[in-house]
């Protein structure tokens, strides 16, 4: 069990960097239990040993930072040229094809926002008429 983290180890390592290693083999998570045990047990260990994971780079790397500069990787990768000319103008049209389908569908929602927009705007102007026209009469009556 312990030759898979103490393979790197010196032969003369010291307790510290066992423990270390140990944390290392365990993952960010055990870093965090022992951080918080140390806080619970006396706040100057806890302490220590935040300042240890930030001093070390060890509080900010795993799974955000890699999920996070995977999918940039990815979509740097797709934009490189393959090496293939055939494949690289296929997909330099496909892409250009996919923009032009974007900004005509974006057209699309804007002129059908203005026609919402206008719609409701006419139905305003309808209903204050209406409305207008009702009072007149009613005051009209009233007069009477």
């Amino acid at each position: 069990m312990t030759a898979t983290y103490d393979a790197t180890l010196p032969a003369r390592a010291g307790w510290f960097a066992r423990a270390e290693a140990w944390l290392d083999h365990k993952g960010k998570g055990a870093w965090i239990a022992v951080m918080v045990l140390g806080f619970v047990f006396f706040w100057p260990v806890g302490l220590a040993v935040l300042a240890y994971m930030i001093w070390s780079k060890r509080m900010f790397n795993g799974s955000c930072r890699s999920r996070r500069s995977g999918s940039h990787r990815h979509a740097m990768a797709a934009m490189k040229p393959s090496g293939n000319t055939a494949f690289d103008a296929y997909k330099e049209e496909t892409l250009r094809r996919l923009q032009d389908e974007q900004a005509a569908f974006e057209s699309f929602l804007e002129r059908l926002r203005e026609a919402k927009d206008k719609a409701e705007f006419d139905q305003f102007m309808d209903d204050r008429a209406r409305r207008n026209a009702t009072s007149e009469q009613g005051s009209d009556k009233a007069t009477d």
